[in-house]
This record gives C-alpha cells, sequence and structure tokens, in this order.
C-alpha cells in the first residue's frame, strides 16, 4: 500500500502541473485560437529563470513572483511582433511559428547551458513532510498540489463568473462588438496571451525543486499537456483543470498496476475519448 499511495502522490504532482500547463494552453486557445507549441519551453524558461535569480542570491518567493512576470513579458512582445500578424491567417501558421519559436528557445539554452540538468535548492520553508499515518507526505509537494488548486481555481473564477472574464468570452465570438462597448480588444488579447505564458512559467518555477532544470523538460512534457488538453476539450478551462489532474492520478495509477503503460496510457485515453467525443470531454461542438 505504501508503494500505492506513493504513485498516487506522484500522479497527484504530476497533474498539478498538467493541469496549470493546460489551463495556459486552454486560456490562449479560448481567446487567440492558436495551438501555442512555445508553451512547453516557456515553461522551461520559469523554471531557468527561477535558477537564474537563486545565483544571484534571490529565493524562492522572489522567483515565484519575477519569473512568470518575465516570461509573461516576453510572451507579450512575441504577440505583438509576431503571433498578430497571424490571426487572419490558417491556423497552421501560428503553430508552426510557435514551434520553431519553442526550437529556439530550446536551441539557445542547451547552448548556454549544456543538456544537463541543474540543480535548484529545496526551500528551507518546506524541508521535512507530515506524517500522515499511512504515508509521509513532503511539504514541498503539498504545497506545489495546493497552489495549483488555488491559480487553477482562481482563473476559473475570473473567466467564468466575473466582468472581465464576459468580455474575454464575448471577445472570441464578436470581437467587433464588444469594441463597440469602447474595449480594447487588441490589447485584452495582448495581455491575455501573457496571462497564459505566465501560467507556464509559475508551473515551471514550481517545478524547478522536483525536477532538475534542464532546456528539454519543456519539450518531454508539452506532448502530454496538448493530449489533456485534447481530452478536456479545446478551450475549455474546466476541462484543463479536471483533466490534468484526473489524468495525472490515471498515469499514477498505471505506475502501480501496469507500469510498462504508464508512457502511453494517456494517449489511450485520448484515442477514445475522441472515438466518443470528438470535441473532447468538456468542449463543445462546432
Amino acid at each position: 500500500m505504501q508503494a500505492l499511495y506513493g504513485q498516487l502522490l506522484v500522479g497527484l504532482i504530476n497533474g498539478a502541473f498538467y493541469a496549470m500547463l493546460s489551463l495556459g494552453l486552454a486560456v490562449i486557445f479560448g481567446l487567440l485560437n492558436i495551438i501555442n507549441f512555445t508553451h512547453g519551453a516557456q515553461y522551461m524558461l520559469g523554471a531557468f529563470c527561477a535558477w537564474l535569480l537563486l545565483q544571484q542570491g534571490l529565493g524562492y518567493w522572489w522567483a515565484l513572483l519575477l519569473a512568470p512576470i518575465v516570461v509573461g513579458a516576453i510572451g507579450v512582445v512575441i504577440e505583438k511582433t509576431m503571433l498578430s500578424r497571424l490571426y487572419k491567417l490558417d491556423h497552421l501558421y501560428g503553430l508552426l511559428l510557435t514551434y520553431g519559436l519553442a526550437l529556439i528557445f530550446q536551441g539557445v539554452f542547451t547552448n548556454y547551458f549544456g543538456s544537463a540538468g541543474q540543480a535548484y535548492r529545496l526551500p528551507e520553508e518546506f524541508s521535512g513532510a507530515f506524517n500522515l499515518g499511512f504515508m509521509f507526505l513532503p511539504r514541498y509537494r503539498a504545497w506545489v498540489i495546493l497552489a495549483s488548486i488555488i491559480v487553477c481555481v482562481a482563473t476559473w473564477f475570473v473567466i467564468e463568473r466575473t466582468k472581465l472574464g464576459a468580455y474575454l468570452r464575448a471577445a472570441t465570438e464578436n470581437p467587433t462588438l464588444v469594441q463597440a462597448f469602447g474595449i480594447n480588444v487588441p490589447r485584452m488579447i495582448t495581455l491575455t496571451y501573457g496571462f497564459g505564458v505566465a501560467l507556464a512559467a509559475l508551473a515551471g518555477v514550481m517545478a524547478a525543486p522536483i525536477y532538475q532544470v534542464a532546456p528539454q523538460m519543456g519539450a518531454n512534457i508539452i506532448i502530454i499537456v496538448f493530449a489533456v488538453v485534447v481530452i478536456g476539450g479545446m478551450g475549455s478551462i474546466a476541462g484543463a483543470i479536471i483533466s490534468g489532474f484526473a489524468l495525472g492520478v490515471v498515469e499514477g495509477l498505471t505506475k502501480y498496476f501496469y507500469p510498462e503503460a504508464s508512457s502511453t496510457v494517456i494517449f489511450v485515453v485520448m484515442a477514445i475519448v475522441l472515438l466518443v467525443r470528438p470535441a473532447g470531454l468538456f468542449g463543445k461542438e462546432r
């Protein structure tokens, strides 16, 4: 049972990162209608930004604050200078551009830092573990799960239950009408992309003390995250959150019961879901 609980914990940790990353992708796709292949690289940028801040003597909390802002600002520049020129073209152009940018970011960081991972010291306030009776839960991993739930629920609430979220959703359907109400739609789109990128960077900062900070870390996770988004439904905020956590747990259980299938189980689930509901579990049929 200890091994089962351990794999469930690993599944929840992975699910927390799947949920945050797929949430950022869903936000970007929902408003910009662009499949952001740069998302994995932006997750990596967040982790490296945290690591570089640590080298300068700034701790984990400063990284948690500054890294999403810095990487989000890079995302704003990308949207204003590149992506904004592609909105009226076929979706394939945006996909190719973001995929190319991901390769550039990964190549540059591999050139400067090498392919070996960089260790990030665990924050002292999160050392130790909680004794739950049936298992020990490391404090930092408990923080990651709790923080990701808070971030995901807060993002869902803003988009689905506030006036700002109503403007965002309306801008996807009828930007001309929204602009008639005095809303600067291009600026809203730019800030939304920056927010989605900041979510990826935030996940990268939180992942840094758990995984090694390496240029390939984004490439290793982004394909799984895209599968999670497809299962939840492209552009669905609730679908991204629920599917992220659920599929992390499914992956963890598979590692315990049938380890050989753990690397493919999410893609098997994706194939089954697409056969039954092509729009995803929470997606809307177009």
